[in-house]
């Protein structure tokens, strides 16, 4: 199958933007609760007509301001209530948010600002603040700064009470489904990130098609989600649009510290994440119940929740009255405490940003959370593809959404079409015409392939392929999914390129490596065990596990155990937590090396 294209099903508008949900809320709904907000005494409801007013109050802020229609708002942060609050009331004064990732350097941050001609920016903390402050000199077009610690939102409402509803409507209205919402830069795994240029219009399609397929998500009627991933994400901004869209009520947690505690409280009926989330929160449960002497009781549980999904595939038999005796006394034991860790209510989430791998799929489908895979990337304003309850393929990342068409181009990579494909490159034509190549397809640089009934299926990254010396072709991302998804591992890269054989370095989780060492008698760091012959049996057998998926010529033959994690804060990941190949091979050239000395 070289293409495949799914028809339109509903009417995407032709006129308006995204600041007509928020409205159309507040006269249809006005008392319904479409947000929950951490205050002085927990969680407390906001409605509809509460976040108009909240919103109005804040763009006429940002008018007063002098902020122009089309111009240029930075918004750095953590995922919290006011993110969304600014988003909206940048486009209510009819202006483009620029999402920086709040963890960015102050070096990141200049560029950013200093390529999208900011003529503001809104900044969470000092520490925010400071890096602003830092490169500040070099912006000649950055006007305002505005910190939400600082009360930037009373700031502005009493800025703009001066400015009237019928000035505020003008505004709003300004812009068309054709005209910029947002610059998103890509987080960059090589070189400087690029703007893309999303549009009002992109957005709406995307959302329009996409919460019509996801119903069984966003129709429930007291559905809810909470927001943790970074909104400076399209994956975190398009659930957050979406649940605008569809009044779902929508709650944000910027602590991963405290996030099990804010699920219990917040119960949401789905979740999204990035496969590390849903890899740590398996690994988490594996290591807990090993120290507590239940291990063999947990792998027992994960089997017979994989072998119980595997049977609701079509094609697979009947599923045996033997693991249909299990699972149900394990969904008891165990898979209904995993359940409660996630607030009870979650059903399902959806996961993105990189494969997932199908073993997790089937693990947490299992245990009765079923994980819907998507694909897309910043350029297509989120998903591309996603598997929906009523038709889904664990392993895939599901059939392309309606009004979109994929192409396999004969070196195997993923071309697409469709309404919700970026605008381009902000002030970058080459790297436009590059990604669109002029025929009209958006070129992915993910090489996958698409089954005879549409289900896409991503094999790795074009730039990624390695070629031993002997030439064969490796698609590194199938082993190291398979690797992390060992207990004891946080991260793996495999090399070979040019190379004999295919080798891999990994990394130990230091969230799991203390219990481990407890249980193995084991004193010191990870640093002091990387050559433990203990250690490195759990981490040859994920090899080996990892070694069935691929031929011999394509299987790892060597691998190292580095003595530190690869983490954002030193730069080897992503803020969406993608390895920067080219800085780990950069930092890790000598261990490389060394796996390939005779």
């Amino acid at each position: 199958m070289r293409e495949f294209s799914t028809p339109l099903t509903i009417e995407i508008p032709a006129t308006g933007n995204l600041t007509d949900d928020v409205v159309v809320n507040a006269r249809d709904a006005a008392d319904a609760v479409t947000f929950s907000r951490r205050g002085d005494n927990g969680w407390e409801g906001v409605t509809s007509v509460q976040f108009l007013a909240e919103v109005s109050a804040v763009a006429k802020g940002l008018i007063a301001a002098g902020i122009e229609a089309g111009e240029r708002v930075a918004l750095i942060s953590k995922t919290r209530y006011e993110w969304t609050l600014f988003d909206y009331a940048i486009w209510f004064a009819g202006a483009v948010t620029v999402p920086i990732y709040e963890t960015s350097s102050a070096e990141q941050v200049a560029w950013i600002l200093e390529d999208s001609g900011a003529t503001a920016v809104v900044a969470e903390t000092p520490a925010h603040l400071a890096r602003i402050t830092e490169v500040r000199g070099g912006l000649t077009e950055l006007h305002h700064v505005w910190s939400i610690t600082d009360n930037a939102v009373d700031v502005l409402s009493r800025l703009g009470e001066d400015v009237s509803d019928a000035d505020l409507e003008i505004r709003r209205t300004t812009a068309t489904p054709l005209d910029l919402a947002t610059l998103i830069y890509t987080s960059g795994t090589t070189g400087r990130p690029k703007g893309c240029m999303l549009t009002h219009g992109n957005f709406m399609f995307e959302l329009g098609v996409a919460v019509d397929e996801l119903e069984a998500l966003f129709g429930d009627e007291g559905g809810s989600t909470l927001l943790f991933l970074p909104l400076a994400h399209v994956f975190a901004r398009i659930i957050q649009v979406g649940a605008i869209k569809t009044r779902t009520r929508l709650g944000h947690s910027s602590d991963i510290k405290h996030l099990l505690d804010d699920l219990q409280e917040f119960k949401p009926t789905f979740i999204l994440a990035v496969p590390r989330v849903f890899e740590k929160v398996f690994n988490t449960a594996s290591q807990k119940a090993t120290a507590d002497g239940k291990g063999a009781i947990f792998v027992r549980a994960a089997e017979t929740a994989i072998s119980w999904s595997r049977g609701l595939d079509p094609g697979r038999g009947r599923t045996s009255i033997a693991v249909k005796a299990q699972h149900a006394l394990f969904n008891r034991l165990v898979y209904a405490k995993l359940r409660d860790a996630l607030g009870g209510h979650c059903v399902h989430a959806v996961s993105g940003g990189a494969p997932l791998g199908d073993r997790l799929g089937h693990f947490y489908r299992g245990i009765g959370l079923t994980i819907l895979e998507g694909y897309g990337l910043t350029e297509t304003t989120g998903a591309l593809t996603v598997n929906v309850p009523d038709a889904m393929k664990v392993g895939t990342v599901g059939r392309p959404i309606p009004g979109t068409a994929v192409r396999v181009a004969d070196d195997g990579e993923l071309l697409f079409q469709g309404g919700q494909v970026f605008a381009g490159y902000w002030n970058n034509e080459a790297a436009t015409a590059e990604a669109m190549e002029r025929d009209g397809w958006f070129h992915t640089g993910d090489v996958g392939e698409v089954d005879d009934e549409g289900f896409v299926r991503i094999t790795g990254r074009k730039k990624e392929i390695l070629v031993t010396a002997g030439g064969k072709n490796v698609a590194p991302a199938p082993l190291e999914d398979r690797i992390r998804a060992h207990a004891l591992v946080s991260q793996c890269m495999v090399v070979g390129d040019r190379q004999p054989f295919i080798a891999a370095l990994v990394t130990i989780d230091p969230d799991s490596f203390p219990a481990w060492a407890e249980a193995h008698g084991k004193r010191g760091s990870i640093a002091d065990h990387v050559d433990d012959p203990d250690l490195r049996a759990q981490v040859e057998a994920a090899v080996e596990e990892a070694n069935k998926a691929v031929s011999k010529a394509e299987s790892i033959r060597k691998f190292t155990i580095l003595p530190d994690d690869w983490t954002e804060e030193r730069g080897q990941l992503t803020p969406s937590l993608k390895l920067k190949r080219n800085v780990v091979m950069r930092e890790c050239k000598d261990e490389v090396a060394a796996l390939y000395l005779p």
